[in-house]
């Protein structure tokens, strides 16, 4: 087993306007980006606690990225927003378990 971060070029979370955010997945190369694209929508889903539904995701291969957006889980600037520019939750994609 190997974290996602190990084996990508970079890992950016950043904002999305103010009820998204974005996770970028920089592959590098084709063989890292057919093993994360194989990673299932469902356990990205749950890492960020969204239903799989509300998940929006975009495998490009052109660019050997996989961007995923979810909704923010509060709005960008109000007194409960912990993380104003969003860059906190790349991190967590970063350190997923791959086989």
């Amino acid at each position: 087993m190997v974290e996602l971060g190990q084996i990508v070029e970079k890992v950016r979370s950043k904002n999305a306007g103010p009820f998204w955010l974005t996770i970028d997945v920089f592959c590098g190369n084709n063989d890292v980006f057919a093993r994360v694209a194989a990673l299932p929508t469902g356990r990205v889903a749950a890492l960020f606690g969204v239903a799989e539904a509300e998940m929006k995701r975009f495998d490009i291969a052109d660019l050997n990225v996989v961007k995923f957006s979810v909704p923010r889980p509060v709005v960008q600037g109000t007194r409960a927003d912990r993380d104003m520019h969003g860059a906190a939750w790349g991190c967590l994609l970063a350190e997923m378990l791959l086989d």
